[in-house]
């Protein structure tokens, strides 16, 4: 499926732009091997039905100075910004309209990593959030499920310098996730800009 830029994804309440090739070539496979090479990645542990399991996917936070993001019951404390992220977010946000103050990156190893369906709707991040999402590396199928009528659904594969802009009441009235599969053998790093309130 051909999307052109600029498209709404969703069919309703909500607004997901997606940006196909937002970063050349180059870029993105320069702005990888740094990120994957440089970023202080961790495997986060989750609690959840009385046990203990590993967060499929590798994080990392940077952002702000005192800008604390808690998900899932996992408390994140940013690290400072580096050259490669404020170049990123320097992108973005001339699309975005807003400025971020921190970013949650997701290393996938293989298609074995995923994330399961949830929206950004945590307290910190206020009301219709904006949310910027960058994907370089292998491509991944973005999911969507709006939450009442669950026979509404759409889904993107995020390619390699893609860049995806959620605003709107998108986390409000809608879920998503990167789902398992087996037909993904390369990694993915994920960025999802946000404004910490």
């Amino acid at each position: 499926m051909i999307i052109k830029p600029n498209t709404n994804l969703l069919p309703q309440e909500g607004e997901v732009l997606f940006f196909p090739d937002f970063f050349n070539f180059e870029d993105s496979n320069r702005l990888f091997k740094s990120l994957t090479d440089n970023i202080e990645w961790k495997q986060e542990q989750i609690k959840g039905w009385g046990k203990v399991n590993p967060v499929p996917r590798l994080t990392a936070w940077y952002g702000d100075s005192g800008k604390t993001y808690k998900y899932s019951g996992i408390s994140h404390t940013p690290n400072p910004w580096t050259k490669e992220l404020l170049e990123i977010k320097n992108k973005i946000e001339k699309i975005a309209k807003v400025k971020f103050s921190s970013v949650l990156l997701n290393l996938y190893r293989d298609g074995k990593d995923s994330v399961w369906w949830h929206s950004d709707d945590e307290k910190e991040l206020g009301t219709n959030p904006v949310i910027g999402s960058v994907s370089f590396g292998a491509s991944r199928t973005f999911k969507f499920q709006h939450k009442e009528d669950k026979s509404l659904k759409t889904q993107v594969d995020l390619t390699h310098g893609s860049f995806v802009l959620m605003q709107g009441e998108t986390q409000h009235k809608w879920n998503h996730a990167i789902l398992k599969t087996k037909k993904v053998l390369l990694p993915r790093i994920n960025l999802t800009f946000r404004v910490i309130r």
